[in-house]
């Protein structure tokens, strides 16, 4: 029903009232007066959520003074799309959209090098087996492994931040050990130099933003790989923005990249580090392994002289991420400069719904007969079964967080990254998402398919 009305320029809308007063059944309703340019509400509704715009539309539309923040903001992002190089594909202006990833599924890539990075940090140096170039990711990019843990059952997909300088000889990423991680375990105990592995292409928008702020590289544990990547490309840019490399570990032995941060951070004209150790040893010394004791807080950013005004880039565990979003809000930091990477599971969306956290299973009843379904970040793959009616109905039928708001194909909420695999929609969305995503609201696989979720 929503996308009949949208498609049928019947939408609904919302207006604010600019003075109450009392309104009854038999009252007439008279227009007053004609916006700027006199574009109707069907018309402006239409070019957000409906296929085919101009700029000269777009540019017009903005320029209406009753239209709220989050619609300007909207029509500003695919202005600014429809303005750039790139080929305009989705839906900017509704989500962000990634764009086609540089190969569909996954890869073979051969480990060309094994390194411990700390106790529990070890990275791996991935090249292409057939020696076609790689594409150049953006820093603080992911990928996603296929891994062939145990023969016979379904292969366990991890994803896992690049940590290097973006290039098109290899991709390294680093691996922290966990004690019950299946991925991790295999990986750092079972492979070895020269196996393959199965990659998916990089993914992910947690990447530098252009600009003239100080940067604040802000992270804790193996948190470091995404940024230490974002560390890698301002020194190979020899960047002139304040840059601070920040990290908080539990000791020295537990402090990967240490001597590759002073190393890098040494090459920028304005880099600066602050190191602090949860639990520092007996052999740890402050000064030269780590600046103070304790845990990183708002209140060490401003006694060190970070500015609110910076870029901040946070990655780590979720109690870190959590305090840290919460502390530099409260420090009275824009939320636009604040930008997260999360290992796990995405923040769900679920309008009109309690939040309950379960822990991601397969379907209840016989498993299914058609193609299988992987959540990778989740951890689960469940075979398709056509009593479900969307992608999204199977994923809360396993209890994936999921995000979505129309269940209709028009808002975009529900859009996921397509790892791997096709699939076909059922009902058509109005305005298809750029190639590589998928609307999981409308969506069925009909051959397996790895979903971001």
């Amino acid at each position: 029903m929503p996308a009949l009305l949208v498609a049928h320029h019947r939408p609904g809308f919302y207006f604010r009232v600019l003075q109450e007063g009392e309104v009854g059944a038999g009252d007439d309703i008279v227009k007053i007066t004609d916006g700027p340019g006199r574009i109707s509400v069907a018309d402006v509704d239409a070019l957000l959520y409906l296929p085919g715009h101009s700029s000269e539309q777009l540019q017009r539309v903005l320029q209406i003074p009753a239209l709220s923040r989050g619609w300007q903001s909207s029509f500003q992002t695919m202005l600014q799309q429809d303005l750039s190089s790139e080929t305009t594909v989705g839906n900017p202006g509704l989500a962000y959209e990634e764009q086609a990833p540089a190969w569909p599924g996954f890869r073979q890539m051969r480990v060309a090098n094994i390194d411990k990075e700390s106790d529990s940090v070890t990275s791996f140096i991935l090249e292409p087996i057939d020696g076609q170039h790689l594409p150049v990711f953006q820093a603080g990019q992911f990928v996603v492994l296929r891994l062939l843990v145990d023969p016979g059952e379904p292969p366990v997909l991890r994803s896992y931040s690049l940590s290097d300088l973006p290039g098109a000889d290899h991709f390294r990423i680093s691996v922290k050990s966990e004690l019950n991680g299946i991925g991790s375990s295999f990986l750092c105990n079972r492979t070895k130099e020269r196996d393959v592995l199965d990659v998916s292409a990089p993914r992910g928008s947690f990447t530098l933003r252009p600009g003239q702020n100080p940067v604040v590289l802000l992270s804790a544990g193996v948190g470091a790989t995404p940024v230490m990547s974002m560390l890698h490309s301002l020194a190979a840019d020899r960047s002139q923005r304040e840059i601070w490399w920040i990290y908080g570990a539990r000791n020295r032995l537990d402090h990967p990249f240490a001597e590759e941060s002073r190393s890098l951070l040494k090459q920028l004209s304005q880099g600066r580090e602050y190191i602090v150790y949860s639990r520092p040893a007996a052999i740890d010394q402050v000064g030269a392994d780590f600046d103070a004791p304790g845990h990183i807080d708002t209140a060490l950013l401003e006694r060190i002289g970070v500015s609110r005004n910076s870029d901040f880039y946070l990655c780590g565990p979720p109690s870190f991420l959590q305090n840290m979003r919460d502390g530099l809000r409260n420090w009275g930091v824009l939320a636009g400069n604040v930008h997260t990477e999360i290992f796990g599971s995405l923040e769900a969306i679920t309008p009109g719904m309690a939040q309950v956290v379960h822990t991601p299973h397969l379907p209840q009843g016989p498993p299914g007969s058609g193609p299988p379904v992987s959540f990778a970040r989740s951890g689960i793959t469940a075979a398709w079964d056509r009593k479900f009616a969307s992608l999204l109905e199977l994923a809360e039928a396993c209890d994936v967080p999921v995000r979505w708001s129309c269940r209709a194909g028009v808002c975009h909420t529900c859009m996921t990254g397509l790892i791997a695999g096709s699939i076909i929609y059922n009902p058509e969305p109005l305005e298809r998402p750029a190639p590589g995503n998928v609307l999981v609201c409308c969506s069925q696989p009909n051959a397996g398919v790895t979903l971001d979720l």
